[in-house]
């Protein structure tokens, strides 16, 4: 359903461009309304809110009687019964030459008595909000992984923890180890934010659950350090998408070694190079093509200038070669971790502007 809001809003913008000269239809058009919904909505404001939710409504034919009803309640609430859920007291009825109604009419009684709830022993499902997290500036959101290195031997493995700046997609910490723990992960934590002169300042460091990131003493030195955690949901690791998509990057350059690392200065060797070309040369698409390095220390703004009156000259150079305007070269305002409501995400990088 449309808000009154949304409604009033579309006219406004329908009756903006037919004053400019516009025609009726195309204008609804570009809005996704037709010319009929327009008159409507513009007879008056009464007429533009939606009347559907509060409107009287004959009941259907085929809906259930007040005694057929009180009977599925009886029924569902049977002591044989009382356990199952709806798909599985239909068949159960069936069989015994019972049909009283549907699996999802039953499923609609009971959530209108408030019945429907979980009617087993087992544990309840539990929803997990999704995180989500903002960075409107380098240094707001750091989020961090460990992955795997291959040895040279079946069976050997380097362990990389790695540190980046959600906003500006940098590297700011990296480590290689030849195992898993919580201890490396304080080492890493304080280096970079020493590296990055922000001890002391609003910082949240985002991982997914393994053993090192949420291991008691890790956290303890976390709240020491003024750093706050946050964690993906359980086995989804969509939650971590960035360090995720730079490993991916990562172990696909054509300079990584597909016979592994013989020794562990090997690997350190050559995560070196990779972090040094990532921060400083590779061009990154989530950030206009820039380098994670000119992202982080706002060198962008200059290189996206340049670009625009670049592709401006060229534009006034061959203006039939152009269907419409030049590329979008503006930089995002924001890094969001999952994606959230748009009224949100504008409300909170108007307060951080």
């Amino acid at each position: 359903m449309i808000s009154a809001s949304d409604r009033k809003k579309a006219i406004e913008l329908i009756d903006e461009t037919i004053h400019a000269g516009a025609r009726l239809k195309p204008s609804c058009g570009e809005v996704g309304i037709s010319t009929r919904t327009y008159q409507r909505w513009s007879k008056s404001t009464e007429s533009m809110e939606d009347k559907r939710p509060i409107a009287k409504r004959k009941p259907p034919k085929n809906k259930l009687s007040i005694e057929e009803r009180i009977e599925v309640l009886q029924i569902v609430n049977n002591k044989e019964y009382a356990n199952l859920v709806p798909g599985q007291i239909v068949p159960k009825l069936a069989d015994q030459g019972i049909y009283l109604a549907s699996e999802s009419t039953i499923h609609r009684i009971l959530k209108e008595e408030k019945q429907n709830t979980h009617r087993s022993k087992t544990k309840e499902p539990v929803k997990r909000v999704p995180p989500t997290h903002i960075a409107t500036a380098q240094n707001q959101v750091w989020t961090w992984d460990i992955t795997w290195l291959d040895g040279s031997v079946k069976g050997l493995y380097f362990k990389l923890y790695l540190i980046l700046d959600m906003f500006s997609r940098m590297i700011v910490g990296y480590e290689v180890w030849e195992t898993e723990n919580a201890e490396y992960a304080q080492i890493l934590v304080k280096r970079a934010l020493l590296a990055q002169k922000i001890s002391g300042n609003p910082l949240v460091l985002h991982s997914d659950n393994g053993s090192p990131m949420k291991a008691a003493t890790f956290l303890a030195t976390l709240e020491k350090l003024g750093v706050q955690s946050s964690f993906s949901r359980p086995r989804v690791s969509n939650d971590n998408p960035y360090s995720e998509s730079l490993f991916k990057t990562m172990k696909y350059v054509p300079t990584f070694p597909n016979g592994g690392f013989a020794t562990i200065q090997d690997a350190r060797e050559w995560v070196k190079k990779f972090v040094h070309w990532y921060n400083h040369v590779h061009m990154h698409s989530g950030i206009q093509y820039l380098t994670p390095y000119q992202r982080h220390y706002g060198l962008g703004e200059n290189i996206i200038k340049n670009r625009k009156l670049v592709y401006a000259m060229a534009k006034d150079k061959h203006p039939e070669r152009w269907s419409g305007k030049i590329r979008n070269w503006d930089l995002p305002k924001y890094v969001s971790l999952n994606p959230i409501r748009e009224e949100e995400l504008q409300g909170i990088v108007e307060v951080s502007s």
